[in-house]
């Protein structure tokens, strides 16, 4: 009878894990600037009665270098073209999915309090406003957000003065958390990010034709095999998934 009903448990465990497995929705990899907004659409699909996704963000840098590792993931959002086409080089793209679906804009941040303006343009005294402090952004070397600013900051002549004076962060909203936290006082994000946060506010606004286009391109990787994966992924492609972007503050394409 214990041998019984010890088997039994076993079965139940199993029976429950794979129930579980089966609920489970596609597991999404994406940008950590779209932890807000994804989520939101995350919730709409999953209120139409699908399963709903799982979502994992970081920096596109990080979430690359997962997918060429192996990860068991089925779609990738990220914040730039060239971490897309670091995964497609690999084959690792389902063939005719990757679309650029939305653009943001880049700004520089400080804690909610401060209430000078601080327009940018080519030698404004950046390195001046931040005195002793240090300028938070991510990672210039890797991620995204980081290598948007390194071009905009060099393009404007400013990156000389400052370089040694970036902290970089492994992505946007770690940058964005130490502007929150007033552990410096001024940081590069995008304008979601700010918008997201009410510590913050923008002091200024980087031109567009300071650094390459901030696009987000989105495909379904050539591992996935869950049934909801394109699902989602035309979901976030069509006019109700970009209007609910777009209610974040991000440009849709």
């Amino acid at each position: 009878m214990r041998r019984l009903l010890f088997f039994l448990l076993i079965l139940s465990v199993f029976a429950g894990r794979s129930a579980e497995a089966r609920e489970r929705g596609p597991l999404v990899l994406a940008a950590a600037s779209l932890q807000d907004s994804l989520t939101a659409a995350a919730d709409a699909w999953t209120a139409q009665g699908h399963e709903r996704p799982i979502l994992s963000f970081a920096a596109s840098s990080a979430l690359a270098r997962q997918i060429e590792a192996g990860a068991p993931a089925d779609l990738f959002l990220s914040a730039d073209e060239p971490w897309m086409d670091a995964v497609a080089k690999k084959g690792l793209l389902r063939r005719g999915t990757r679309a650029t679906l939305l653009t943001n804009k880049l700004v520089l941040i400080a804690p909610a309090e401060t209430m000078k303006a601080m327009p940018i343009r080519r030698g404004f005294p950046l390195a001046r406003a931040l005195g002793n402090g240090r300028l938070a952004m991510a990672d210039p070397g890797s991620v995204p957000a980081g290598k948007y600013g390194k071009a905009s900051l060099t393009a404007l002549g400013l990156w000389p003065a400052v370089a040694a004076k970036i902290a970089a962060a492994e992505n946007v909203r770690a940058a964005l958390a130490m502007v929150e936290r007033r552990q410096v006082p001024l940081g590069i994000v995008y304008a979601t990010d700010a918008r997201a946060s009410k510590a913050v506010r923008i002091v200024g606004v980087f031109s567009a034709a300071s650094h390459p286009p901030i696009t987000y391109p989105l495909a379904l990787l050539s591992r996935s095999t869950h049934r909801e994966a394109a699902g989602f992924h035309r979901f976030l492609l069509s006019a109700r998934g970009k209007a609910i972007f777009r209610r974040y503050g991000f440009g849709a394409r």
